[in-house]
């Protein structure tokens, strides 16, 4: 307990004593609540998994006070009479567990609402374009409706704390939500007592702050999600860290005021972070962000406060989230992403395991994409977050030979999950490595996470010793599966690049995504790189850090749009190529390759030559199944996971694995 003593240290909010310095940051839990909106069983085992792994303080996802005025449809998070039982359930388990739990109460979403989950015109301050549909002007709430939101929200912290919760979190005067609207003069052209000056525009918050202290009293703690900078240069357009721009939201300077005048409100904690829906990729930091994104301004804040300052902005490295507690930069360190992908994360950390965290990295595909999507919250990397019941893995009975074609990440996934059930399982992989297209993946320097992953997924293998046997450089045959019989046969043979049939593309200065990351091939000063996905877009941004002038040539009329890509991770990848000035030709098919470069056609039929040094193809990938079509019907209990079922992204790979091993 001496490496990472100060994230053991107890500590207070308000009269509150939690025991450690790890609170679980707020997450949407959509499809972890019952239809009416209470927290469901599934909702109760998510929070209670994270306190079994030791979390000191849970803050739930948020949940609506009403849903008429900021008119949500049913089903979505909500308080109500109702929720009390559910909640007792809960927060009994994780007070016996030794957790303390806040939920966090949102007045509204505003012209943030997704029109997916609305139902009505968004509502704001005042009449401003909604962010999703910049066509649609948000109808301006009248004053009576505003003072009806704060008597719902200290109505439904009443109803909470007759279930026991130890406190609540106000959102949010973050991320450009209903709040954080009313406080920024961008969104709030008001004349009634919620706008005009900073102190007015503040109004919201600090009435909904004296109605929860007026009805369930002045010692009951409330802290505020709060976004110190919003990074907005415009409607809808955000700003990348050590971007010179005109901030039209909060800037620094003005966030630091808000946190004075809050705190002498009587907030009794700051939960800091930084963005807004034009800024999203700093609320939700995407793998291109670095970790501890928001220190610089937690720290600030810090400095003048003088309640806790939690911080959260992929914090779930142990030896950073010590060292931000130990320079004294924050108090206490939230994790969000970082629980999904191992609710076990505190427990690794106090028992000197931190080597066995499972890393978060930074995709959003299980998480915010699938909530956009309006279905359950989960992890890419992790399966069983949010159904840790019914996914939780049981002991065979019965265990079997299980042979694995392929080395990459859904092979590791498989013989992971396979022998921890207890199977006997040996993987084959053709090269000399494993981890398949996770190698050339974690090259650029912006892609780390991902070699963290694929070293927890060698370490996780090596644990697991005698039950599990490795061979690479070892291609197999239909021929040699027949002839060792295995019980069961997982075929994970992965995918390889598409190579089009366009005259010039045998010359020597083409060269693919992967062969190039792997370092097969260099790349001169001028590149085309041609495709425009989401592979083809991170070369381009690893090419130009690299030094490199770079063009991205896409047949389609926008980037990222082939296969969809998290909306936080897009907007910054977009921003990121733009800033640094990669070149951007969309609608533009490749013709032909010539030694000076690469021939496209454009939208009205007119050619385009690109000069360049190498002409890098990400069109795409194709999935390689000919050993699972050889095999078919010739083999009992077969099955085809990851890129050679269908190509399609990290969590699609790991939730074929874990789906077919858990049920071997």
């Amino acid at each position: 307990m001496t490496e990472f003593s100060k994230l053991f240290e107890p500590i207070a909010i308000g009269d509150v004593e939690i025991r450690n310095r790890i609170a679980m940051a707020p997450l949407g839990i959509h499809g972890l609540v019952d239809p009416n909106g209470n927290l469901g069983q599934r909702g109760i085992e998510y929070y209670l998994e994270r306190a079994r792994g030791g979390v000191g303080l849970i803050i739930t996802g948020c949940f609506k006070a009403e849903i008429e005025i900021d008119a949500m449809v049913p089903g979505n998070p909500l308080i109500s009479h109702a929720s009390v039982a559910p909640f007792a359930e809960f927060t009994e388990a994780a007070h016996a567990l030794g957790s303390k739990v806040f939920v966090q109460l949102t007045a509204g979403f505003g012209r943030v609402g997704s029109p997916k989950m609305f139902h009505k015109r968004p509502v704001a301050p005042s009449a401003v374009p909604s962010y999703w549909d910049p066509t649609v002007t948000c109808r301006e709430l009248t004053t009576e409706e505003v003072e009806e939101l704060v008597r719902r929200v200290g109505e439904a912290a009443e109803l909470l704390v007759r279930a026991g919760i130890d406190g609540v979190e106000v959102h949010a005067v973050h991320e450009g939500y209903l709040l954080d609207q009313f406080s920024m003069a961008m969104f709030n052209k008001r004349q009634d007592k919620y706008g005009g000056d900073l102190r007015g525009r503040l109004t919201f918050p600090v009435e909904i702050l004296h109605e929860i202290k007026r009805r369930v009293g002045r010692d009951f703690p409330v802290i505020l999600r709060f976004s110190v900078k919003s990074f907005i240069k415009d409607w809808n357009r955000g700003g990348l860290p050590g971007e010179t721009f005109e901030e039209k939201g909060r800037d620094l300077e003005e966030g630091l005021q808000v946190a004075r005048i809050l705190e002498e409100a009587g907030y009794d904690g700051f939960d800091v972070d930084a963005g807004s829906y034009e800024g999203i990729y700093w609320a939700h930091p995407p793998i291109y962000m670095e970790h501890g994104c928001y220190l610089s301004q937690a720290a600030k804040v810090k400095e003048i406060v003088s309640v806790p300052v939690l911080v959260a902005g992929k914090m779930e490295v142990p030896e950073l989230a010590e060292g931000v507690l130990a320079e004294g930069k924050a108090d206490i360190i939230a994790l969000g992403r970082g629980l999904l992908t191992d609710p076990y994360w505190v427990r690794k950390v106090e028992e000197k395991r931190s080597a066995y965290i499972r890393p978060c990295i930074g995709c959003h595909d299980g998480c915010l994409e699938r909530i956009f999507n309006g279905k359950p919250l989960s992890c890419a990397v992790n399966p069983t977050a949010g159904r840790e019941v019914a996914y939780r893995l049981e002991a065979t009975c019965e265990p079997k030979n299980v042979m694995i074609a392929g080395g990459g990440v859904s092979s590791l996934e498989a013989a992971r999950v396979a022998t921890l059930r207890g199977h006997r399982v040996t993987i084959y992989e053709k090269s000399k490595r494993l981890g398949g297209h996770l190698i050339e993946a974690s090259v650029p320097g912006f892609k780390k996470d991902l070699a963290r992953l694929l070293d927890w997924y060698k370490l996780e293998l090596e644990s697991l010793g005698e039950g599990i046997e490795v061979n690479v450089g070892v291609e197999i045959t239909p021929d040699f599966v027949e002839r060792k019989k295995p019980d069961v046969t997982i075929v994970a043979t992965g995918s390889s690049s598409i190579i089009p049939d366009t005259p010039g593309i045998e010359k020597d200065n083409v060269v693919t995504d992967s062969d190039l990351l792997l370092g097969k091939k260099k790349a001169g000063t001028k590149v085309v790189v041609v495709g425009g996905g989401m592979i083809g877009c991170e070369v381009a941004l690893w090419l130009i850090q690299e030094g490199k002038e770079v063009t991205v040539a896409e047949m389609l009329p926008e980037l990222m749009t082939a296969t969809p890509v998290p909306h936080p991770n897009r907007l910054m990848l977009l921003d990121l190529l733009k800033v640094r000035g990669v070149e951007i030709l969309t609608n533009h098919r490749l013709l032909e390759v010539t030694d000076e470069g690469a021939v496209f056609m454009g939208s009205a039929f007119e050619k385009r030559e690109v000069r360049a040094d190498t002409v890098v193809l990400s069109i795409g990938l194709r999935a390689d199944r000919d050993l699972y079509d050889a095999l078919l019907g010739k083999v009992p209990n077969l099955y085809l996971i990851g890129d050679a079922r269908k190509v399609h992204n990290i969590m699609n790979s790991i939730w074929d694995a874990y789906e077919v091993a858990r049920g071997i």
